[in-house]
């Protein structure tokens, strides 16, 4: 049913765990399934130098946390944003039809802590 991808990454999470200094934090949460994924994002020079989530979710939404952590590192802020959730599901090797809406919630979340980090900045400019 899963990809070995998916399972490498529900079996063995990358970059899992809370970020007190994150930049920027985005939260989403899907109320069919009960899925939330809380993304943190260290920013430098306008790149992603690192990220961490914490997920409350499937193995799906766990696999997809740690994919998108890993597909952000090193991108700009405006590469980090053209993330798709079809590119996340497909960096997994693909994701049964049923679970789709996770890599939705990945997608999501790093935009909304994008769009955080992004505010943030804004307001110590203000």
């Amino acid at each position: 049913m899963y990809s070995k991808e998916v399972m490498d990454h529900f079996m063995n999470p990358r970059n899992v765990g809370e970020m007190p200094d994150a930049d920027g934090v985005g939260v989403e949460g899907n109320p069919v399934c009960g899925d939330v994924m809380k993304l943190y994002i260290k920013v430098e020079d306008d790149k992603i130098v690192d990220a961490k989530f914490q997920t409350f979710g499937c193995g799906a939404a766990i696999a997809v946390s740690s994919m998108i952590t890993e597909m952000v590192k090193g991108k700009t802020l405006d590469e980090a944003m053209k993330i798709s959730k079809e590119q996340v599901a497909e960096a997994l090797g693909g994701l049964p039809p049923q679970k789709m809406h996770c890599s939705n919630l990945g997608a999501d979340a790093l935009k909304k802590a994008i769009e955080d980090y992004r505010q943030k900045q804004q307001a110590s400019k203000n």
